[in-house]
């Protein structure tokens, strides 16, 4: 096999299973790993589009009906720093 090409996904759920079990880690399938990945970010605050790309999607819609109910502040976080930006600047007349 090339190294050019990918794993066939068999071959990596049999790779990851073995470490797993090596190692003593809990029955996780390697695809949680990506939602853990996806959900960590958000809670960092890393914007919905960069995940959408680290995870591969064709379009930032696929990632916020997926995830998009780790961010239920989102509105309010979103009123609360216009707020700061406002009265952090001057209004000239």
């Amino acid at each position: 096999m090339s190294t050019s090409s990918p794993l066939p996904p068999g071959r990596v759920s049999w790779a990851w299973k073995a470490i797993r079990e090596r190692v003593g880690l809990p029955d996780v399938k390697f695809h949680d790993l990506r939602h853990t990945h996806a959900s960590l970010l958000i809670a960092a605050g890393v914007h919905p589009k960069v995940i959408s790309e680290r995870l591969g999607h064709s379009n930032i819609q696929i990632t916020m009906d997926t995830y998009g109910h780790l961010m239920p502040n989102a509105g309010r976080d979103a009123a609360d720093q216009f707020e700061r930006l406002l009265n952090k600047t001057p209004i000239h007349a």
